[in-house]
């Protein structure tokens, strides 16, 4: 699987955002902090926006903030926001794909890579992201030398 950088950078964004505690951030010094581009950011924080998941003002006291509490905010919300359904085969749901002969439960598989991926991005929180405390269960995962392996 690969994690574009949009989504990457998203939750950078938004993990800033959670830090500041609700106030609002200027683009410029989330841009600054977690060095994303300014323009990529700005087209990131519209998606973010049109998912409802980050407020803006403009002006001298504006800027964005969260729009939830970032323990509602999943690192998966996030994903979806700016990337679209976590797996997709083809842009195609796993669930409306269909194979024959020896392929035919290649669906399961990408079934089941859906559900471990979501074992994980649903668990994590903005929140969990922002305080660096992060579920049991995630950094035990991650803990197993065996997801440390290259190959």
């Amino acid at each position: 699987m690969r994690v574009s950088a949009k989504t990457d950078y998203a939750l950078r964004a938004v993990a800033e955002l959670a830090a500041a505690g609700g106030g609002p951030v200027k683009r410029e010094a989330m841009s600054t902090a977690q060095n994303i581009p300014p323009k990529f950011l700005e087209n990131i924080l519209g998606d973010l926006r049109q998912a409802r998941l980050v407020r803006s003002q403009r002006g001298a006291e504006g800027g964005y903030w969260l729009a939830k509490p970032a323990e509602e905010i999943t690192v998966a919300d996030v994903m979806r926001a700016v990337d679209g359904p976590l797996v997709g085969i083809r842009g195609e749901r796993p669930e409306d794909v269909a194979y024959a002969g020896a392929a035919e439960s290649l669906q399961q598989v990408w079934i089941a890579l859906r559900a471990n991926l979501r074992a994980v991005v649903e668990e994590v929180t903005i929140a969990d992201l922002a305080s660096g405390k992060l579920p049991a269960d995630v950094k035990r995962l991650a803990r197993d030398p065996e997801a440390w392996r290259t190959r």
